[in-house]
């Protein structure tokens, strides 16, 4: 999916919900030239910045990148998300990540929206993931449930990481644990 792509599907979620440019950029704490430029398809967004948006929009990260497994995207403080999968349930959505985390890789995530659940598995490495001011360090074939509606990190411990994460995204705000 291009630059253009994904701000046309923005624009497109923003107008179904009646929010105004300054609006959906006040509640997702981005500034509003940088929203227009992203709608506009002149601007790459971050990874970071696409969760934020999602968060005020109450919709899955896939609804603004698409549901193309093997898509990538980089995070700032060096994490790598590739897209395994998609399912678009009745009452959530299912997505699932490989994260690859380079030595000293360190993301905090904006919160996802009211109801999100991650589900992290970790398959090479350790990683410090979770809840900010409530990470657990987690190690290879080691696993850790926790809900990401609010800021939350994933950090690779003495070295590389790999891990797989699962998001679960519920269309009515309702935690699916």
């Amino acid at each position: 999916m291009t630059a253009g792509d994904i701000g046309r599907q923005l624009r497109d979620l923003r107008a179904e919900r009646g929010l105004s440019l300054s609006e959906l950029a006040r509640r997702a704490g981005v500034g509003k030239g940088s929203l227009s430029e992203i709608e506009a398809g002149k601007r790459n967004p971050t990874i970071e910045t696409l969760y934020a948006l999602c968060a005020p929009l109450d919709v899955p990260l896939t609804a603004l990148v698409g549901e193309v497994p093997g898509v990538h995207s980089a995070a700032a403080g060096g994490m790598r998300a590739v897209l395994l999968s998609v399912r678009n349930l009745a009452r959530a959505t299912v997505e699932v990540f490989r994260l690859e985390f380079p030595a000293g890789a360190d993301h905090v995530s904006p919160p996802h929206g009211v109801g999100s659940r991650e589900h992290l598995t970790v398959v090479a490495g350790r990683v410090l993931v979770g809840p900010i001011g409530e990470e657990t360090l987690i190690e290879e074939g080691q696993a850790l449930s926790w809900s990401s509606d609010r800021r939350h990190r994933y950090a690779a411990i003495d070295g590389a990481a790999e891990a797989v994460v699962v998001i679960t995204t519920s269309v009515d705000g309702r935690s699916r644990e």
